[in-house]
């Protein structure tokens, strides 16, 4: 045994020593690999750089989802660049060097490239990098909605939405959506089918209000594997409260401002045989001379032509998506406004060919009328103008309206 250990000693001694005696042993070697890397450590930048989203992430927003923060020191460098070699997108560090963002939205199915740099206080830099690809078309969906931004329309303008997909989780959808007015009227939403969805009070707007959209659908699931990408407030003004009753049977129109009566003007409905819808329609959209043929709302010949074709129809307003205009008149006889119904389906003011007269009904309506404004008609033998052809959501009832806001 004594000999095993001195043979085993001499082993141990003959490994140690000779002409590799000053190389270290696996102890040493570990001990000065751990003294390095404290050193390191010791020597590096406090700052501490989290980017949104983590590398390698895929169907990222576009608006809110990309930001850049830091810990323990100040951003100095940030740089976005689509994968591709693209320009760099333009964005800010923040006034205490805290986080960066980018200025705007970014595109869709596009690979980003992400590289900060910041200091911490001594001035030792940290680097951090990511990439990660937006969502694509297919997998995404957007709101185009009115009224627009900083406009200003009559008592009657819902904000309507109408989504570029099929909405299947609606509850979700239109969490993320809030209206609000000045007045502090309840607003509340509806859907028409799974594409659209209107917001209105009880009552029309108040006069001189205020009224706010809030879009925040960014990562919002609207159907499995499609969520939204938008994130936008929007804010519009009323203007004065107008609206305008149309009586079929007696075939004039009272315009009714801010309470009062401010004029009364003769016009001529739909004839008996195509009469004009009943019920508080919207004005829409106004055009100075627009064109209007027959065949584009099913009025046709025997030849399947327009019954009429109307190149340059004056002082037009859209009162329906199925072609109802409140416009102006210069082929009928003047002796029809306030005496026969002739059209079909519209309502016709007396004016003038090329719409230079602005001393014609049918251009004082136009210049006195604001989108969003409601023109009424009773009296007629029609039916009521469904809710959804046009902005016409008034004609249901407020309990209906309620019951079609998302479960």
């Amino acid at each position: 045994m004594a000999v095993s250990a001195v043979l085993g000693g001499v082993l141990v001694l003959s490994a140690c020593s000779g002409e590799g005696g000053d190389k270290p042993n696996a102890s040493e070697t570990s001990k000065s690999q751990a003294d390095v890397d404290a050193a390191a450590a010791k020597d590096a930048s406090k700052a501490r750089i989290a980017i949104t989203p983590k590398d390698g992430a895929t169907n990222v927003g576009l608006n809110d989802a990309t930001n850049v923060a830091v810990t323990d020191g100040t951003l100095t460098k940030v740089e976005l660049k689509s994968a591709e070699g693209g320009a760099a997108v333009a964005g800010k560090i923040a006034a205490d060097g805290k986080s960066w963002k980018p200025d705007g939205a970014l595109k869709r199915s596009t690979k980003y490239a992400l590289a900060a740099t910041a200091k911490d206080a001594d001035g030792r830099e940290a680097h951090e990098n990511a990439s990660f690809t937006t969502v694509s078309p297919e997998n995404s969906f957007v709101g185009s909605f009115i009224p627009d931004e900083g406009q200003t329309v009559g008592v009657g303008m819902p904000v309507s939405i109408t989504f570029n997909k099929p909405i299947k989780d609606q509850k979700a959808v239109q969490s993320a959506i809030e209206v609000n007015s000045s007045s502090g009227q309840e607003v509340v939403g509806h859907w028409f089918g799974s594409q659209r969805l209107d917001f209105r009070p009880e009552q029309y707007w108040q006069a001189n209000s205020t009224v706010t959209l809030k879009l925040a659908l960014e990562g919002v699931q609207g159907a499995p594997g499609v969520q939204g990408v938008q994130s936008k407030t929007v804010t519009f003004k009323i203007g004065r409260s107008q609206v305008s009753t149309v009586d079929a049977k007696t075939k004039q129109m009272t315009v009714t401002r801010d309470g009062a009566v401010l004029k009364t003007i003769p016009i001529s409905a739909g004839s008996p045989e195509n009469p004009t819808y009943n019920g508080q329609m919207v004005i829409s959209e106004k055009f100075k001379e627009t064109r209007m043929n027959g065949a584009t709302v099913g009025f046709t010949d025997d030849d399947g032509k327009g019954e009429y074709d109307i190149k340059d129809v004056p002082h037009a307003m859209r009162l329906s998506n199925s072609g109802t205009f409140i416009h102006g008149n210069y082929w009928g006889s003047d002796s029809i406004f306030g005496s026969a119904n002739t059209s079909h389906g519209c309502v016709g003011l007396n004016d003038a060919k090329g719409a230079n007269d602005p001393n014609q009904p049918g251009a004082w309506f136009f210049d006195n009328s604001l989108i969003g404004d409601v023109v009424t008609v009773v009296n007629s033998p029609d039916k009521t103008i469904q809710p959804d052809n046009g902005l016409n959501g008034w004609n249901m009832s407020w309990d209906k309206w309620k019951a079609g806001a998302a479960a």
